[in-house]
């Protein structure tokens, strides 16, 4: 069956790095979108990043761009979020997902998510 499972997260101070990744099972990457995204408590789960099936192309909410890098290594059937530059407004717990989403950051056009990581930024 279909699985996803984070790691990676933890407690990081202010302007450091953490690389999250999301190990896949039961399907072949390359044929489906991947996409981050994180709830902070009392807030809404928000699109971070995405990286397509079809020609890899990368997506970034405004927030983290230059900062989050997402990349896909297909022969570890991994997806990996590369952040740098953490802030304490990074903190949330990360969720990856998959699916065939009508737009990258749309989370109810994914299909099966993880169980998340918690990122916490505080010094």
């Amino acid at each position: 069956q279909v699985q996803l499972v984070e790691s990676g997260g933890g407690l990081v101070q202010p302007g450091g790095s953490l690389r999250l990744s999301c190990a896949a099972s039961g399907f072949t990457l390359d044929y489906y979108a991947i996409g981050w995204f994180r709830q902070a408590p009392g807030k809404e789960r928000e699109g971070v990043s995405c990286i397509s099936s079809s020609d890899g192309s990368t997506y970034y909410a405004d927030s983290v761009k230059g900062r989050f890098t997402i990349s896909r290594d297909n022969a570890k059937n991994t997806v990996y979020l590369q952040m740098n530059s953490l802030k304490p407004e990074d903190t949330a717990v990360y969720y990856c997902a998959t699916g065939r989403p009508s737009s990258w950051d749309f989370a109810a056009g994914y299909d099966y998510w993880g169980q998340g990581t918690q990122v916490t930024v505080s010094s």
